[in-house]
């Protein structure tokens, strides 16, 4: 049975380069050029593959982009599904300005995906066989897509009785919560765009948590505190994992390398408490890779076993 099914429904390849100084009315001479395969499900796999799980990696792809984009993911052996569109898989650029070291990231947007195109992504997954035991969801959707998508795909998830793993943000994160997520994993902005409210205390927010918990919405509450790791929340349970102190060269990828890492532990039989500590672990390794390199498993490896020995690692708050 194939345990691992990620999608992104708005992929790209995300092209990195950079230049000594970033100048406007001057052809600016960059460095080689490198071309990644890019988009939140896509890095999901790429990182679980990292780790040493097996996933299968599903996208609408178009054009000589889309061409692109499958050649890069056979290159490091991701299985692929790409579902054909009309339009180009769109091209990101990541440009270093060296002389200060700061990145300038120029995202496109979406292929425009017609209704049939969409909908046949669903058909896709509702008859994917063998059948998922995780769908993994990450990422923006495209123009053309509705609001509703990701809650269409946890209405598949549940008939197909897979756990459905979602990292996205906005009306698609709320209509999706609306309709019932295994785990979502929204930063601490997208958690308060959910609520539709502005919250920074702990007490708030793990109260509004917990709501969301209670009323079904979600069996597990990832929120993501960057530096600060993360919160859990489940049925009976509250826990703070915090982040070990690491070198930080770019936070490109560490959330998909987060949902990774929660979702190769998952499908190896792992608490929900250890899959978590673990997700911290390869988001903690992402943010020590330069440029949109996602984690390293030997980094990953060592500082989940540091987490694991450090008492500190692990602060349970009261139900």
């Amino acid at each position: 049975m194939t345990a691992i099914l990620t999608l992104t429904m708005n992929p790209a390849i995300d092209h990195s380069s950079s230049v000594d100084i970033v100048a406007d009315e001057k052809k600016l001479k960059c460095t080689h050029s490198r071309f990644d395969p890019g988009g939140g499900g896509i890095n999901v796999s790429r990182a679980i593959h990292i780790l040493g799980g097996q996933s299968i990696a599903m996208y609408p792809s178009g054009g000589l982009s889309g061409q692109m984009l499958q050649q890069l993911l056979q290159r490091e052996n991701i299985t692929h599904h790409p579902i054909p569109i009309q339009q180009h898989t769109r091209i990101n650029h990541n440009v270093i300005e060296e002389s200060t070291g700061r990145q300038y990231r120029f995202n496109m947007p979406g292929a425009l995906l017609q209704d049939h195109e969409w909908e046949h992504c669903l058909d896709v997954i509702k008859n994917f066989r063998p059948s998922p035991l995780y769908i993994v969801a990450s990422g923006s959707l495209p123009p053309g897509v509705p609001d509703d998508f990701y809650a269409q795909v946890a209405r598949i998830a549940k008939d197909k009785g897979a756990r459905f793993l979602l990292d996205t943000s906005k009306r698609g994160l709320q209509l999706a919560l609306d309709e019932g997520v295994f785990l979502v994993k929204p930063n601490l902005g997208e958690f308060n765009e959910i609520l539709g409210e502005q919250f920074t205390d702990e007490e708030h927010i793990l109260t509004k948590g917990k709501e969301l918990i209670n009323q079904g919405n979600v069996d597990v509450l990832v929120i993501s505190l960057g530096r600060s790791g993360a919160f859990v929340l489940e049925k009976d349970s509250i826990r703070h994992l915090t982040t070990p102190i690491v070198p930080i060269r770019s936070a490109v990828g560490a959330g998909d390398s987060m949902l990774a890492g929660i979702t190769f532990k998952l499908s190896r039989g792992s608490s929900i408490q250890e899959a978590v500590l673990y997700g911290v672990a390869a988001g903690a390794a992402a943010v020590m890779t330069p440029g949109s390199a996602l984690c390293r498993k030997e980094d990953t490896d060592h500082l989940f076993q540091k987490m694991k020995e450090n008492s500190c690692a692990i602060l349970f708050i009261q139900k």
